[in-house]
């Protein structure tokens, strides 16, 4: 009979050298499977890993659910465990995985924030030109909602990556996947109103083809942006939670608005599965409404 202490070991070893997980992915499994055999443990079901069977494990997301866990813990703890089932078919140390119907909770799809153009404007317009990176954060500003970008795009950012003459930016996104994102006239202008100030700065070695740099002439940071973003959205009044990539939000959103395809906004996010795209889109009633009043036969 497999115990616990052994079986956990080979499993660890298994995520260590097959999977090559890091040690923090690993402590996480192995967290998992502790609170498994902690349940069994605490309702006196002295079962060994191999013995383990489908109402045992329907009792413990019972149990898990019970001590308040949100459904996104609890679908990380079942993952877990299912990944150590798993290992043990694999290793013909059980005959039948007991977690195959095994459901995890399901986990609310939330909206995300998406700020209006009125709202964006008054970011903008709280920007401080006078400033230093005044400029700099201008094009920061209108690049990410000009191209919906994600902050690491953004800061990857390269000057040989720009085609402003053509309208267009190359982004290395996910994956080491390129794209190619039209760039709007106004944000065009904006960085080109920014390669000036950028052409003051001693440029540390390494940074000259990146396009957004701080004033010590580095490469910026992902927690710098979110820094100017936050700051500038509390100058402007803003009340909404926002980050750099509300603006992402926000570009989708209003582009679906405006009657844009969702594939060609899908091309241009990045995204591999179309239904990733629509939890980046944001449809008020309102505009859902008027859009089936408009194209409904019926209406």
């Amino acid at each position: 009979m497999l115990s616990w202490e052994i079986s956990i070991e080979k499993f660890v070893n298994f995520l260590r050298l097959e999977r090559a997980l890091s040690s923090n992915s690993i402590s996480a499994y192995r967290n998992d499977i502790k609170k498994l055999r902690e349940f069994l443990a605490t309702n006196k079901q002295a079962v060994s890993p191999t013995q383990i069977d489908f109402d045992h494990l329907r009792d413990f997301l019972h149990w898990i659910n019970e001590l308040g866990m949100s459904p996104t813990s609890q679908s990380r703890v079942i993952s877990g465990v299912k990944a150590f089932f798993k290992y043990l078919l694999i290793e013909n140390y059980i005959e039948k995985d007991p977690t195959e119907l095994l459901e995890s909770p399901r986990i609310g799809r939330r909206l995300p924030e998406v700020l209006t153009v009125e709202e964006i404007d008054q970011i903008i317009g709280a920007i401080d030109l006078s400033q230093g990176e005044g400029q700099r954060n201008k094009a920061i500003i209108e690049t990410l909602y000009s191209c919906g970008l994600r902050v690491s795009e953004l800061i990857h950012l390269r000057i040989s990556n720009l085609y402003l003459d053509k309208g267009f930016i190359r982004v290395i996104g996910k994956g080491n996947k390129e794209r190619l994102i039209p760039i709007s006239q106004k944000a065009i202008k904006e960085i080109s109103y920014y390669l000036q100030d950028r052409n003051k700065l001693q440029i540390a070695h390494g940074c000259d083809d990146y396009l957004f740099l701080n004033r010590r002439g580095k490469q910026l940071t992902r927690v710098m942006v979110f820094v100017i973003v936050k700051k500038l959205a509390e100058k402007a009044g803003i009340q909404k939670n926002i980050s750099p990539h509300t603006f992402r939000h926000s570009f989708a959103s209003h582009l679906i608005e405006g009657g844009a395809d969702l594939r060609a906004i899908q091309d241009m996010l990045g995204h591999e599965s179309i239904t990733t795209t629509e939890t980046y889109t944001h449809l008020d009633r309102t505009y859902l409404r008027e859009t089936i009043i408009e194209h409904h036969p019926r209406s």
